[in-house]
Parts: structure tokens; C-alpha cells; sequence
């Protein structure tokens, strides 16, 4: 096993959500680097939020963007070199707000890349904020009286998008997360997976999660009607049961390797790269 720690001090809340995603993220990548991936082929992108700080505790390739835009070198870094596996955290403001036409767009395209978002349904960094998610009459910083819009609904943006992966876990159910994520990171195409990460400090959800959500069995994730009505299902509606697991997945060329076929193939491409590097180096 590979020791992917840092000396780096970690400053999430005690309770925070992000420790299990990092200890799922870590234990995948472990996984992976077993069966043969390269560990120097990981690439983490991430964007500004708690969520951010878990390329600070964990040492692999990475790359810091900014708020919203995860995906874009998240995307250049999969077309510059389609041999890395390139990984994105966002967190639902940082993904779904100002980040929601690049999320689009890499569905859209089916980019090689997997987005996770850290959903805790809260601007947990700038202290307690209404975020895309969260419900109606939530009351933050922001909205002191509670919030008057609806939380949107983005697995069911990301399915009319063209995701070829879709998926839900929860901090709280770190084993059914490592495997859905270790799914993800090895699908060929765009993945996404919505984590329900519970904000202790500003909005703690894990009583709420606890009685509410069930994992999907008897499901057929290939069915796109099917995966709808699972998508569906919760739509963040308070009094509903919240299903966890893969909600869809299907086979489809993906985006970097129409370069190929646009005469722009990749036959040089670690000639090139190797340039680049030695003129900075």
C-alpha cells in the first residue's frame, strides 16, 4: 500500500463529511495504482472550498482552480494527455453554481474526467451560505428570513446533459462510496458522483440522512427511464426517501479521442510533452 498522506495540517471540522471522502479517495486510489495504474498518472483538480483543501492531504499530482472552474483544467489536462487519470472535486456552490455550463458541457461532450461533487448543501467556508441545494426556508448568512427558491436538482442535468455516469453516495456509508467511486474513476466517459457530505458546522444533516436514505437494489442502471425515476425520487423533497448508488451508466466514444480522428492523434504527443517540460524544467 502506498502511503498517500502529507505533512500538511488538517483544518476541516471535527465531524466534517470530507474525511471520509478523503479516506475513500485515497483507499481507491491505492486500489487502482495495485492493479497498475501509475500513481504520477493521477491527476486531482479541485476548486475553492472545504472540498479544495483535500489535494493539501493527499499526495498525488494536483492542481488548485478557481471557484466554478473545476472542469475546464480538469478537460485540458485529459486532451493535453488522455493517458492520466484526471479527477475533479467541487463543492455543490463551486460545481453547481457557478460551475453548472462547464458541468454541461463535460456531460455534454463526454470528457474522460470524473467530477465528485462534495454536496453538503452549504457556503461551509465563507460560514454558512445558501448554496444551489439547499432547501427552500433555509436560513443562512445570506438568508437570514430562509431562502425563497427551490434546490435544483443536478443528476437530472447532469442525465438530460449526456453524463455516461451517474451516482450518489454519503459520507455517512464509506463502503458503498469507495466502491461507487472506484466505478467511477475506471468508467471510460464523464462520471459524476454526488456526494451528500454533511457540513457539521453550518448545516448538520446526518440525522436527517440517517433515517432517509437506502441504497438501490434491483435497479437497472442502463435503463435511462429507469434511472430518471431513481433521479427523481428524492428531488430533494424533505419528506421523501433519498436512494444511493449508480442511477445510470452506458458506453459512448469520448471526447479526446475525436482528436484522433480529426488528424490531430496523439502518435507525438509524448514526444511533445516531453518538450514542453524540458523547456520549463
Amino acid at each position: 500500500m502506498i502511503d498517500l498522506g502529507t505533512n500538511a495540517k488538517n483544518t476541516w471540522c471535527t465531524g466534517c463529511g470530507n474525511f471520509a471522502i478523503l479516506s475513500a479517495i485515497k483507499a481507491v486510489i491505492n486500489e487502482l495504482a495495485a492493479e497498475g495504474l501509475p500513481i504520477e498518472n493521477v491527476v486531482l483538480v479541485t476548486g475553492i472550498g472545504c472540498h479544495a483543501k483535500i489535494v493539501d492531504y493527499v499526495n498525488v499530482n494536483s492542481f488548485y482552480s478557481l471557484h466554478g472552474r473545476v472542469i475546464p483544467p480538469a478537460t485540458g489536462i485529459k486532451i493535453a494527455n488522455p493517458h492520466l487519470k484526471v479527477i475533479g472535486h467541487s463543492g455543490d456552490g463551486d460545481a453547481y453554481g457557478e460551475g453548472i455550463e462547464h458541468l454541461i458541457f463535460a456531460a455534454k461532450r463526454n470528457i474522460d474526467i470524473t467530477a465528485i461533487v462534495h454536496n453538503n448543501r452549504v457556503y461551509g467556508l465563507t460560514t454558512g451560505q445558501y448554496t444551489p441545494t439547499s432547501p427552500e426556508g433555509y436560513k443562512g448568512r445570506s438568508t437570514p428570513s430562509g431562502t425563497k427558491e427551490m434546490p435544483m436538482n443536478p443528476l437530472e442535468i447532469m442525465l438530460a446533459s449526456g453524463a455516461t455516469f451517474i451516482g450518489r453516495g454519503t459520507s455517512g456509508a464509506l463502503a458503498s462510496l469507495k466502491k461507487m467511486l472506484k466505478e467511477a474513476i475506471a468508467h471510460k466517459g464523464f462520471s459524476i458522483v454526488d456526494i451528500l457530505q454533511t457540513c457539521v458546522t453550518y448545516y448538520n444533516m446526518y440525522d436527517y440522512y440517517d433515517k432517509r436514505v437506502y441504497e438501490l437494489k434491483d435497479h437497472d442502471p442502463y435503463n435511462y427511464d429507469q434511472a430518471l425515476g431513481k433521479i427523481r425520487e428524492w428531488d430533494y423533497n424533505k419528506d421523501a426517501n433519498i436512494p444511493i448508488g449508480v442511477f445510470y451508466k452506458k458506453e459512448s466514444p469520448v471526447f479526446e479521442e475525436s482528436f484522433k480522428a480529426s488528424g490531430n492523434g496523439d502518435h507525438n504527443r509524448d514526444d511533445i510533452i516531453k518538450k514542453i517540460l524540458s523547456k520549463s524544467a
